[in-house]
């Protein structure tokens, strides 16, 4: 009965855009809400960046409640920036895992009121440890916000909850100053792509960080054809390999160009009575071995090609290597 009411109502087009200016409306006051935090970021920030970077620890990061939901996901941010990090609960803390915080470690303490109750132990036993404590709270005068060595203040806004209850703003703000701290102190340590893939071996972001060399066709998959062949037989190289295109080789094996699917089109009328090197295209897009995947495909992307030439990065003339649209569509980069 509800459900239908309900379905009813949706499918009302005024009811329709009400909702939509609801979703719109939160998104407003959170975006503002962003605003405001970006102007009122202060040296205190500074302050935590630095004491993260003078830890010999970890970064412990504990909340309660939607606090705590944030504090997770921030601990999942700076370990995959390389910041090691960890969440500890609260509550179980104050039940026994409160030996899982060590004296070299960082606390991070999230509480938009700054006087969550259930992270009194663990702040109180961060102090007689003599842990760094930074704190991220709407009330720096707070007991969080005074025991804190640094305390990233976020300027007091109206959850979007129509009620002004169910953390959503708040929240909002401080999944970002995670998100800035976690990216601040991987840029000032130099954190490399290299190191970034080696933290990211799966998903997407793995797949990104590929080096070409490791998706790239090899050996006898490489179309290249001698530039005085004839096109009839570059024809048969290119339907046979399947890349769309073949490129054109010296003697030595050097490139000098490349012909592709486009290039026959246009010249269809000389296609019986030409060689390679009278249908190339000189100084096709390459890219040197050890590229990154998704710059490989930067480059495709943003010349409209379809494949590519890997050349080995010792000779930069040399061709030892191709790569097709597919392959990336294969690892989901597209």
């Amino acid at each position: 009965m509800h459900h239908d009411v309900a379905l009813k109502l949706v499918s009302d087009r005024s009811s329709r855009d009400a909702i939509l200016e609801h979703g719109r409306n939160v998104l407003d006051a959170e975006t503002g809400a962003l605003a405001q935090l970006s102007q009122s970021l202060d040296e205190e920030f500074s302050h935590a960046v630095e004491l993260i970077l003078a830890s010999t620890g970890r970064v412990v990061v504990s909340g309660m409640g939607k606090s705590g939901h944030i504090a997770r996901k921030m601990a999942a941010t700076f370990a995959s920036t390389g910041t090691p990090a960890i969440f500890i609960h609260p509550g179980e803390a104050a039940h026994g895992d409160l030996g899982m915080l060590l004296a070299d470690d960082l606390l991070v303490m999230l509480s938009n009121s700054g006087a969550t109750p259930e992270l009194r132990p663990i702040q109180t036993y961060a102090s007689r440890l003599g842990c760094a404590i930074v704190a991220i709270t709407s009330q720096r005068h707070s007991p969080i916000g005074k025991a804190a060595n640094a305390c990233i203040t976020l300027p007091k806004v109206s959850e979007s909850c129509p009620l002004n209850i169910s953390p959503t703003t708040s929240t909002t703000l401080m999944l970002a100053v995670g998100d800035a701290l976690a990216v601040a102190v991987m840029s000032v340590r130099g954190i490399s792509r290299e190191q970034l893939e080696q933290l990211h071996p799966g998903g997407a972001i793995g797949s990104r960080l590929l080096p070409i060399n490791e998706i790239m066709h090899v050996g006898h998959a490489v179309p290249l054809v001698a530039a005085d062949l004839p096109m009839r037989d570059v024809l048969v190289t290119m339907t046979e390999k399947s890349f769309g295109l073949a490129g054109v080789v010296d003697a030595s094996g050097h490139l000098l160009g490349a012909i592709t699917d486009g290039d026959l089109r246009r010249g269809i009328d000389q296609v019986l009575t030409c060689v390679a090197a009278d249908m190339m295209t000189a100084n096709p897009k390459t890219v040197p071995d050890g590229t990154f995947a998704e710059d490989a495909l930067a480059i495709m992307t943003a010349n409209k090609i379809t494949a590519l030439f890997i050349m080995d990065h010792a000779e930069p003339d040399r061709p030892i290597g191709v790569v097709h649209i597919h392959d990336f569509n294969r690892l989901g980069l597209r």
